[in-house]
């Protein structure tokens, strides 16, 4: 009995892999491109913007 109480360790420790695989190996729901591609465009127009005021900052640290 006690040896099938020590086998029972690996089979439970199996079981608790198989599962831990199938939650981690899930379809997971995806964003797609369209969301990230519109994040970038946006992160692109911000730094853009913020590119186009330098200029005029440096112009008005200088008279000062």
């Amino acid at each position: 009995m006690a040896a099938l109480l020590w086998l029972l360790i690996p089979v439970v420790a199996a079981v608790a892999a198989g599962l831990w695989g199938i939650w981690a190996g899930r379809q997971r729901h995806k964003t797609g491109d369209v969301t990230e591609l519109s994040g970038y465009t946006r992160f692109r127009e911000a730094m853009e913007k913020t590119h186009h005021m330098e200029p005029e900052m440096e112009k008005t640290h200088q008279g000062t």
